[in-house]
């Protein structure tokens, strides 16, 4: 097997890769789902040393658990398996709000495994916080599943500072996940900081700008016509055009590093400290090789404070979501 960096997940023994794989993609919201393709591309990724998988039971709705169990059955002591629970689908898809009640955690953590088909989850998420259950009793339902061997290690997603310390109070946060890139800088204000404080590692998702920063999407007719970017307020209109002059100073830059705008902006980000991480998603070999070769570049202070300049706080047009 390949040698490959890795980096400690905060308040744990687990050691990860910098840079993991986002399974979301291969199941929903970019298109049709090639489960073959993308069984090729996890044997791949783990022959490759990488070992950081992350997924949701939302993704398919349920399928991309069962994709990334099955793929990875063999070789289970070989990767470290993320998942998360909390936003409610049902098999048809549709969406039914948010639940974090300590009935509802255990009820999900156990369909998770089945699908998984492991014994234990080595690091499960509380996908987004629900308002109408106390965080403090969703991650005590959490903390008991650690306890009955279920799930080795527990995270948070699109918390906030606050949510984060009060969770942390009642057992070890590991990892906050949580939108982070050159076009979504909003971490940047209070989350960094805070999980640093409390040893927990940021894991970036979105680290491409929903593949809008990798330089290959000049029109949003590029997007398959199920693609769920179509509706996003980033890639319509105005917004798409300004924020394609975003991405044409990171080509600009990468250009003249010769590396891709993909591979500098995942080493911007693993530039903003040993408790960072990220997760691109994708389907592709090629993509998973380019964003790999990204942990090798090296960036100066005057490369960091030139993208500061170019894309500074809120310099992207448009909502998340």
């Amino acid at each position: 097997m390949a040698t490959h960096p890795r980096r400690k997940l905060g308040n744990s023994d687990l050691q990860i890769s910098p840079i993991g794989l986002g399974c979301m993609g291969m199941s929903d919201f970019y298109g049709k789902a090639d489960d073959a393709r993308s069984t090729k591309l996890l044997h791949h990724a783990l022959d490759a040393g990488m070992n950081f998988f992350d997924t949701a039971d939302m993704y398919g709705p349920f399928t991309n658990e069962r994709l990334i169990g099955a793929a990875l059955r063999a070789r289970r002591d070989e990767a470290v398996i993320a998942t998360k629970f909390g936003v409610v689908r049902d098999e048809d898809g549709g969406f039914h709000g948010l639940d974090g009640s300590p009935a509802y955690v255990r009820s999900a953590c156990d369909a998770s495994l089945e699908r998984l088909g492991v014994d234990t989850i080595d690091l499960y998420y509380q996908h987004r916080v629900d308002p109408k259950t106390p965080i403090e009793e969703t991650v005590g339902a959490m903390a008991e599943l650690v306890a009955a061997g279920k799930v080795r290690y527990i995270g948070l997603s699109e918390a906030t500072p606050d949510q984060i310390r009060r969770a942390h109070a009642v057992h070890p946060i590991s990892a906050l996940q949580t939108e982070f890139s050159l076009w979504s800088r909003e971490p940047e204000a209070e989350l960094l900081d805070t999980c640093k404080e409390l040893g927990i590692t940021f894991v970036a998702y979105s680290p491409l700008g929903r593949g809008f920063l990798t330089g290959a999407i000049r029109s949003p007719e590029d997007f398959a016509p199920d693609d769920f970017r179509r509706s996003n307020p980033r890639f319509q209109g105005e917004n798409f055009e300004k924020n394609l002059e975003l991405v044409d100073a990171v080509r600009e830059m990468a250009a003249g590093k010769g590396v891709t705008p993909a591979q500098l902006a995942l080493a911007w980000l693993l530039h903003r400290g040993e408790h960072v991480v990220t997760i691109p998603g994708t389907t592709k070999i090629s993509r998973f090789d380019e964003n790999q070769a990204a942990n090798a570049v090296e960036l100066t202070a005057a490369d960091l404070a030139s993208l500061d300049e170019k894309l500074p706080v809120g310099a992207a047009e448009g909502g998340r979501y």
